[in-house]
């Protein structure tokens, strides 16, 4: 599923999170190569219909990354021109 962030980082803050529980990118081994082909397509093509064409894709992966909730999912950024800062 795709959500809108409820602390965006950018005009376009999106998450995409899977429905079967991983706790963190670590752990992407679990994922099976079809399973793990049509997240990342999910990702590319929620993008696209957000209407973005620049943009920026995320994972935190732990706490010193600062992953906060701990299930894997992918932040999608943009409608902005974006600096390193994120």
């Amino acid at each position: 599923m795709a959500i809108r962030d409820i602390a965006p980082k950018a005009p376009t803050h999106l998450l995409v999170i899977p429905e079967r529980h991983i706790d963190t990118f670590r752990d992407v081994h679990e994922l099976e190569p079809d399973e793990a082909k049509h997240l990342l397509e999910f990702v590319a093509d929620t993008a696209r219909e957000a209407g973005l064409e620049d943009y920026r894709v995320i994972v935190n992966v732990g706490p010193g990354a600062g992953q906060t909730v701990f299930h894997l999912h992918w932040h999608i950024l943009g409608g902005r021109q974006m600096g390193e800062d994120l």
